[in-house]
């Protein structure tokens, strides 16, 4: 029976905080000694360079070289694809529980490796252990969780219904062929590991396009697959600029279906290009902009330290993220005085170290997005929290910036309508629980959403009226953010996504074939 992998929980519950403790920071000492290498591009098993390289710097302080990564171009990315699609036909004839059992020991093996991964991850992408360790985890909890479900389902292969006594007929689920995934920065295992895992547990083969700012981890990723045992060919990786290896595979005919994890314009262009020629499946996992409703029977300490959490976790570098609160008028005050309060007290600095709550953001891009809207809300609203740059001492080589809460904004303000993908907080208040919905439906997204109240009226016309996909009640752990495999699956509405299907759900691996019907006659 699947069991999350939940390691911080765990620990806690056993009271072996401390151990988990001396585990990262061994780890972290052990990953130090092997930063600044260099790593190859893997096509078709063979480990491929190109004619240059690009650094890969970590965002706690840009000084530091995590490693070099190989420069692709289109010819590697053809390549890779060629590749995939030579091995598609033994891939997708092998036995659906092999697959599984290729699967389960990699989530063996990348659970045995947790604590070096969470430690790599950390200077890759700038998490601190908890974030770090929760993504790992997560990657884990992917492959044991799709292989569990190719396992209840029978590899879904489904008896029907004999429409004359002289019949059988089934139902079989077959891949599609080559998948081109295309990841992103924040979670590096998890999302990388959970795409790739659904495209190749259902027998197709992969060719994987990994950020450019974090693709130490997803190369780790492939090589506890060759560990396990997965054939040469069935998942290939390749490095350089999305302009170039990414436009080529969504670009080319042998691409049989794309999942991707980004913002909303890429991911509506990858659908458009990828369809201008022939109907192809596109998965895609596109933001958001979620809220959470404070209504005036909530419990405060729990709303005050879910908001918080949600808001400023990984530096609000989430796609589910909260980045706008409504409050009931009448506890705004109060609401508003104690946010501000736990805010300020968050410990910012080096994500290794054990106190630090929030660490950089991930790019030069990220730092001056949020300068500029740090500036647009200082200019259009008033700032009660944050705002800065943080440029002092060591922290002046890494991208720093200040947990931000926002007031006084028109309630139309862009600030309350896009998505930013910094640690910006819009704060508003309303009159009326029909205007507070309106409020939290009126943008183009609806991926995570949260309420407090003891109001259990409140909560139900919320949980029926709310246009997202993931939904929160008095979730003090965080109020949009932190779903886990198997238990909320994750799945964008509106703008946010377009399957309607979520990731670490049972309907998940189904996106990644296609249906066919099979009868024999006696």
């Amino acid at each position: 029976m699947f069991d999350n992998e939940s390691t911080y929980f765990k620990v806690l519950m056993h009271k072996g905080e401390e151990d988990f403790h001396v585990k990262y920071e061994d780890a972290l000492l052990r990953v130090k000694e092997v930063l600044g290498k260099t790593y190859p591009m893997i096509i078709d098993g063979k480990r491929v360079n190109a004619d240059s390289t690009f650094p890969q710097h970590s965002p706690i302080d840009t000084r530091v070289v995590v490693a070099h990564f190989q420069s692709g171009n289109a010819e590697h990315a053809l390549n890779a694809i060629s590749a995939a699609k030579n091995a598609f036909t033994q891939w997708s004839g092998t036995d659906y529980k092999e697959r599984i059992k290729i699967f389960r020991k990699a989530a063996d093996l990348m659970s045995s490796k947790k604590y070096e991964l969470s430690a790599l991850l950390t200077y890759e992408n700038g998490k601190n252990r908890y974030e770090s360790i929760g993504d790992v985890d997560e990657a884990i909890d992917f492959l044991r969780y799709y292989a569990e479900q190719m396992e209840i389902n029978n590899g879904f292969i489904k008896p029907t219904k004999s429409a004359y006594p002289d019949e059988k007929s089934k139902s079989v689920m077959k891949p599609y062929g080559v998948w081109a995934v295309i990841a992103p920065f924040n979670f590096p295992m998890a999302i990388t590991d959970g795409m790739c895992a659904g495209a190749i547990i259902t027998g197709n083969t992969v060719v994987l396009k990994p950020a450019s700012d974090t693709p130490l981890t997803a190369y780790k990723f492939c090589e506890i697959l060759e560990e396990a045992g997965l054939p040469s060919g069935v998942i290939n990786f390749v490095t350089g600029s999305g302009s170039v290896v990414g436009k080529t595979l969504i670009e080319s005919d042998d691409v049989d279906g794309i999942v991707f994890t980004g913002s909303r314009d890429v991911g509506l262009s990858i659908f458009r290009q990828a369809n201008s020629k022939r109907p192809k499946p596109v998965i895609t996992e596109m933001g958001g902009k979620n809220p959470t409703l404070v209504t005036k029977n909530a419990d405060l300490d729990k709303a005050v330290d879910g908001v918080m959490r949600a808001a400023f976790g990984y530096s609000g570098q989430k796609c589910s993220a909260c980045s706008r609160v409504y409050v009931h008028e009448s506890i705004r005050t109060e609401f508003v005085d104690r946010l501000v309060k736990r805010t300020k007290e968050l410990k910012l600095g080096n994500p290794s170290n054990r106190e630090i709550y929030v660490g950089p953001l991930i790019n030069a891009g990220a730092y001056e997005n949020f300068k500029k809207n740090s500036e647009l809300a200082r200019k259009d609203g008033k700032i009660l929290a944050g705002g800065n740059a943080v440029t002092d001492g060591e922290l002046k080589h890494g991208y720093y910036v200040q947990p931000t809460i926002v007031d006084g904004l028109p309630k139309d303000h862009m600030l309350f309508k896009e998505e930013l993908f910094v640690p910006i907080l819009a704060v508003a208040d309303y009159k009326d629980f029909d205007e507070a919905l309106r409020l939290c439906n009126d943008v183009d997204y609806g991926l995570t959403a949260g309420i407090f109240s003891k109001d259990q009226q409140e909560v139900q016309e919320f949980l029926d009226k709310i246009e997202s996909g993931v939904v929160y009640v008095n979730r003090t752990r965080s109020a949009t953010t932190g779903a886990m495999v198997g238990c909320q699956p994750f799945v964008g509405w509106k703008y946010s996504g377009i399957s309607g299907k979520g990731t670490g759900s049972e309907y998940y691996l189904t996106l990644f074939m296609r249906e066919q019907s099979q009868t024999t006659c006696a």
